[in-house]
């Protein structure tokens, strides 16, 4: 199948390499060089511009924001320009719901199919093929869409029509920023005790307390490695389509909108271009305690 990706970052360039060893003629664009070349080498084709990545039966997007998916689809010499009808476009970025639907409405358009499949697991997560994909779509293209996902996806689900991807998003990014916001709580009070730490982590580890995330983060925030798997910027700006959405349903949500305020703090610290880990800073900050015990 010959397939479109754009957007070579953190995780959209493993996502594309898993795509090309599959054995898929992909086609890639990025606005660097390097991580195209990088792809090249391994067998994909480096696209001059965004009409060549239309010229392909399925597009991927994996952006950080709805206007950068916008601007790559519609521009005047943008991928719909050259798409064909009967062609896919799967959008991995997280976006707004609405802005979503608004773009499944153009597509459809230009008899043009389109799944909102934004995905889930970092990194690391894209690196060893294993995100969660959560899908909004109509049946025939979500099962179109999952023969292509499957290359990297550990999880994949069929949540409803477009736009329903990103609202399950929208749910996980809340879930996952309260969680890492309640380990660095956790973690600066065991840090500043007596504690055997690496012993206390491995016993929440093994009980209710548990979570992918103090699996995930845990180690890192005690070992001060906050180098971005998933920065906080764009971890602010997923809160906020979050809200948004809480907003629209009447949903009261108010440790969500804390921690937004947390995450927000550390942005005008000049820290949002650090790992969503970073997080234990901003609670050793309101502590007014050094930032880790020696």
């Amino acid at each position: 199948m010959k397939i479109g990706f754009i957007g070579l970052g953190v995780m959209g360039k493993p996502m594309a390499k898993h795509l090309v060893e599959a054995g898929h003629d992909v086609v890639v664009y990025n606005r660097s060089r390097p991580s195209m070349d990088e792809l090249a080498a391994t067998g994909a084709v480096a696209a001059d511009n965004l009409a060549q990545v239309g010229q392909t039966d399925i597009v991927i997007t994996m952006l950080p924001d709805s206007p950068d998916v916008e601007a790559v689809l519609f521009h005047e010499e943008g991928v719909a320009s050259t798409l064909q009808p009967g062609a896919v476009v799967i959008d991995c970025s997280t976006i707004s719901p609405q802005a979503a639907g608004v773009i499944g409405e153009q597509l459809a358009a230009a008899q043009v199919d389109f799944v909102d499949a934004p995905v889930s697991g970092g990194e690391a997560g894209a690196v060893n093929g294993a995100l969660a994909i959560m899908m909004g779509g109509d049946e025939e293209t979500v099962a179109r869409a999952q023969d292509v996902l499957g290359v990297f996806a550990a999880a994949m689900a069929h949540v409803g029509p477009i736009g329903s991807g990103q609202l399950v998003k929208a749910a996980n990014q809340m879930l996952v920023a309260g969680n890492i916001a309640l380990v660095a709580e956790a973690l600066s009070l065991l840090q500043r005790t007596d504690v055997d730490v690496p012993a206390a982590v491995d016993v929440l580890n093994g009980g209710l307390a548990s979570s992918q995330v103090l699996k995930a983060k845990g180690p890192k925030m005690l070992a001060r490695d906050f180098t971005p798997g998933f920065r906080l910027d764009l971890h602010y700006k997923d809160l906020l389509i979050a809200l948004a959405a809480c907003e629209q349903a009447g949903v009261a949500v108010p440790i969500a909108g804390m921690t937004t305020q947390l995450v927000q703090a550390m942005r005008a610290a000049g820290d949002g271009g650090q790992d969503h880990g970073a997080l234990i800073k901003a609670v050793e900050r309101l502590s007014g305690i050094p930032p880790h015990k020696t």
